[in-house]
């Protein structure tokens, strides 16, 4: 997983499955990263080839640190597979997805 910052923004990157058994590997560098003015979490989904609910939960945490910092989570290129399980549990419509 890489981080990087861009903007106000924290860029998260380079992981190919959110699962249960790496959700806490992917969440506390998360937070931890998120320090001053960093209040948006921004995800690259377009690796990643299995999500689970424990991956799904993952990102329902990711968007509530997000927005205790008035912050929100964008969900980038999901892949089909991602797409289809967001919009199966509807939560394409509590997340901003971005196609670049």
């Amino acid at each position: 997983m890489k981080l990087s910052n861009q903007g106000n923004s924290l860029v998260v990157t380079g992981f190919t499955e959110l699962s249960a058994g790496n959700a806490g590997e992917i969440r506390e560098p998360i937070r931890t990263a998120l320090t001053g003015t960093l209040s948006n979490i921004d995800m690259d989904l377009s690796q990643v080839q299995f999500i689970d609910s424990g991956g799904l939960g993952l990102l329902v945490a990711l968007q509530k640190t997000a927005a205790e910092r008035q912050g929100r989570i964008r969900l980038l290129n999901p892949t089909p597979r991602v797409q289809q399980i967001l919009e199966l549990t509807r939560l394409h419509r509590v997340f901003e997805i971005v196609r670049s």
